[in-house]
């Protein structure tokens, strides 16, 4: 597995850094070698922020968790991350057609705006085309309540989110 690890105006120390990757590395039983992992270590207020992306053949898994130090956040979003996998890798397998884990680059810079009042984060990725049922899939994995993605059999752009009465909507694109 591919670490990446940065600090988000902080410098990550590199006894940090090493905790990190062996902890990690537990994920290398799930994962192939060309998977990549980005860590995102910040601070805000008093409390220590730890973001783990992992990007397994476009399947996205990420873990955010905060706590009084690196050290406890870290080892609750490896738990998260795992749980995920586990509860989420045979479903991923049987529903997701054939080709689907194969490794595609992933552009994933981020840049921040820096005006005071907000903060605009952009990513970018290829849109892998998806059936809906996967579409939903992916957002729940990421924990977000929204994603965008290609649908695989119109071709068309859609976004899939999450409705405050619990069920799911569809916005295509027409």
């Amino acid at each position: 597995m591919k670490i990446t690890i940065y600090g988000k105006q902080m410098t990550v120390r590199e006894s940090l850094k090493e905790l990190i990757e062996k902890k990690l590395q537990k994920f290398d039983k799930f994962f192939g070698s060309e998977t990549e992992a980005f860590v995102t270590c910040r601070v805000r207020k008093a409390v220590k922020i730890l973001e783990i992306t992992v990007n397994y053949g476009g399947t996205m898994f990420r873990s955010e968790e905060e706590s009084e130090t690196f050290i406890t956040a870290l080892d609750r979003a490896v738990e998260s991350l795992e749980r995920q996998i586990r509860k989420n890798k045979t479903r991923l397998e049987k529903k997701v057609k054939g080709g689907a884990f194969a490794i595609t680059d992933v552009d994933d810079d981020d840049e921040y705006d820096e005006e005071p009042e907000f903060e605009i984060r952009v990513k970018s990725f290829p849109f892998k085309p998806m059936t809906t049922e996967e579409a939903i899939l992916q957002m729940n994995l990421l924990g977000h309540s929204f994603f965008a993605f290609t649908d695989a059999i119109t071709q068309k752009i859609g976004v899939v989110y999450k409705r405050k009465d619990g069920n799911y909507g569809l916005i295509i694109n027409e």
